[in-house]
């Protein structure tokens, strides 16, 4: 799933590779998936795009946008997945989206469990994209303990710390899987109440999110996703689907993998106590 450090790394390859291509050709979904979301009607994509020259890319929370000319917008969210192809490559058969540029390069759009791909002209009519767009990242010096302080206010004292960081959009492109790494260096148990936070515990988390997130982000987001190019990210995580049934790296007791708040959880129950 795409989160905050895959947005970052996604759009700053797309933007690179994808500056000054024109696109030429537009194939709608060979495989149509029932959970993957369109802004209208997909067959109708092809006469937004076509023509369009790619100016730039961005990533907020967990979504992409690739930006082309005359005010033209194609964005994907978190369960999408984007792959860029080269003229000499074949690009698969099965897809949500194919678009090909002039050079005959193309961006390839598949979704496995859900996802949405939004082809436009100006402002994207959805809550989630314009609430992204308009927040702080983590990644900003914008984001500091002030701003980190201020998402604890007003909020019910008995809610745990993972749901208040990774539930209702607080802070978008935080989720559970970037979320593991964050609250392990903290020390933190994801079903800690806040209630119960010290400021030096509140420090710490805050700490622990600007560095995981950060170097998440420069060694090409988690090993656990693909990038731009289909290559899995650089940064290793401690507790992920891939680790999970190794010890804990610090006491070497056996991670704990729980449900919680309709996802998954990985923990030692020794150095991150509820």
């Amino acid at each position: 799933m795409i989160e905050i450090p895959e947005s970052a790394t996604i759009s700053s390859q797309a933007e690179t590779i994808l500056t000054g291509k024109r696109i030429a050709k537009v194939i709608q979904a060979t495989s149509p998936h029932k959970f993957t979301w369109y802004n209208g009607n997909p067959a109708l994509y092809r006469n937004i795009l076509v023509g369009r020259e790619v100016e730039s890319a961005r990533g907020h929370g967990a979504f992409v946008d690739i930006i082309c000319d005359k005010d033209t917008y194609i964005s994907i969210s978190d369960g999408t997945n984007l792959k860029y192809y080269t003229a000499t490559e074949t690009y698969p058969v099965k897809h949500q989206l194919l678009i090909l540029f002039e050079d005959m390069t193309c961006l390839a759009f598949t979704v496995s469990m859900y996802g949405a791909i939004y082809a436009y002209k100006g402002q994207l009519q959805n809550v989630y994209h314009a609430g992204s767009l308009n927040s702080i990242s983590p990644l900003s010096d914008a984001f500091d303990e002030a701003y980190f302080d201020s998402i604890f206010a007003g909020v019910q004292k008995d809610m745990s710390v993972k749901a208040l960081l990774g539930t209702q959009q607080r802070i978008p492109g935080l989720g559970n899987g970037v979320l593991q790494d964050v609250f392990f260096k903290a020390g933190m148990h994801p079903k800690r109440k806040i209630s119960t936070m010290s400021d030096l515990e509140k420090g710490d988390l805050f700490h622990s999110l600007k560095v995981t997130l950060r170097n998440m982000t420069d060694k090409g987001g988690r090993d656990t996703e693909k990038d731009f190019y289909g290559n899995w990210g650089k940064y290793r995580t401690l507790l992920s689907k891939k680790t999970y049934k190794e010890p804990c790296p610090i006491c070497g007791i056996d991670i704990v993998k729980e449900a919680y708040l309709g996802g998954t959880i990985y923990f030692c129950p020794s150095c991150q106590k509820e």
